[in-house]
């Protein structure tokens, strides 16, 4: 069967449990385990808005990335760009993040620019149209401060022309194989993604054996592209909205919403609505547009939800990923 040029799931399900750091599989109980790296002391994290764990989980784990492993204490350990980071919450919404010693000097700054910390997310939400809108009024009330993550834009790519017809768990096993084995060790344990241009000298053969599937030919044919042609990506930042996203859809396997996906997550650019199958299901239950396109449905929304469409799609999503049912 053939498969869409971006189609499907953006990731979607139950989170799956993680195991904590140091434990063992139990088939993999003789194999050595990994030197840790030296963590920085606990450190405090401002952002604009409080940010409970669950909204934390939500933006961390909710479809935005897919890096990130949940231990058994309650900390975040994920990874991006050269930036190893631990995140966790404090009782009164404030966060605390450490990194490995070697990476501290710039990891403020990051994980600033990761979070998007500059940007009151708050009060794009209140600039929604809450008010006159039942549904996304409840959908804010459900997950208050979410945040969409501002991440490196070529990661954002690769990560999203994994998605395809993917669940998160399998996205973030398939991403996870790939810094292991194609990415440069940042810290004991933990690998960055490898760059366009080191993709560019994988080949397909060995992307499949990352679990890629038919995404290998897609992932092998977009690196060869950008590999030859430096910068590509970076003009988007140049191109108004609609110009950026019909040249992303240039690229092998890119569809509208990983397109979408890309600009949203990776390119804050706001008025992206990417259209998966969730959110096919929710605004046809809650908004009545029952057999429209996708492409119509991303119309409605960018319409309907003005300049910051984007926040109120991850909202939308939120909610039916939690409360789907109700």
């Amino acid at each position: 069967m053939t498969t869409p040029r971006g189609s499907g799931y953006r990731g979607g399900g139950a989170r799956a449990p993680s195991l904590p750091w140091g434990a063992t599989c139990p088939v993999m109980a003789a194999v050595p385990m990994p030197s840790r790296p030296s963590w920085t002391d606990w450190q405090p994290l401002s952002l604009p808005e409080p940010l409970a764990a669950p909204v934390l989980a939500e933006v961390l784990d909710g479809g935005q990335s897919f890096r990130w492993t949940l231990e058994t204490d309650g900390i975040w350990q994920g990874a991006w760009g050269d930036c190893v980071v631990r995140l966790k919450p404090a009782g009164d919404g404030s966060l605390r993040w450490s990194s490995p010693q070697t990476l501290a000097a710039t990891s403020p700054s990051k994980i600033a620019t990761y979070l998007a910390a500059s940007v009151s997310f708050s009060r794009l939400a209140d600039e929604l149209p809450w008010r006159s809108d039942a549904h996304l009024a409840r959908c804010l009330a459900a997950f208050p401060g979410l945040r969409l993550l501002r991440q490196p834009l070529g990661e954002t790519l690769l990560c999203f022309l994994c998605s395809a017809t993917k669940q998160i768990v399998q996205i973030r096993q398939m991403v996870g194989l790939l810094a292991r084995r194609h990415g440069r060790e940042l810290a004991p344990g933990f690998h960055r993604l490898p760059t366009w241009g080191e993709l560019a000298a994988v080949s397909e053969e060995d992307l499949r054996a990352c679990l890629l599937g038919f995404r290998a030919r897609y992932v092998a044919q977009t690196a060869g592209f950008l590999a030859g042609h430096p910068g590509w990506l970076e003009e988007l930042a140049d191109l108004t909205y609609a110009d950026a996203r019909a040249r992303l859809c240039e690229l092998p396997g890119v569809g509208e919403k990983v397109a979408d996906c890309v600009l949203l997550f990776g390119a804050g650019r706001f008025e992206a609505f990417p259209v998966d199958v969730w959110i096919l299901k929710a605004m046809a239950r809650r908004y009545g547009l029952e057999g429209w396109t996708p492409r119509q449905v991303a119309h409605f929304g960018r319409v309907h939800f003005g300049p910051a469409a984007g926040l109120a799609q991850q909202y939308l999503f939120a909610w039916e990923r939690a409360h789907g049912r109700d």
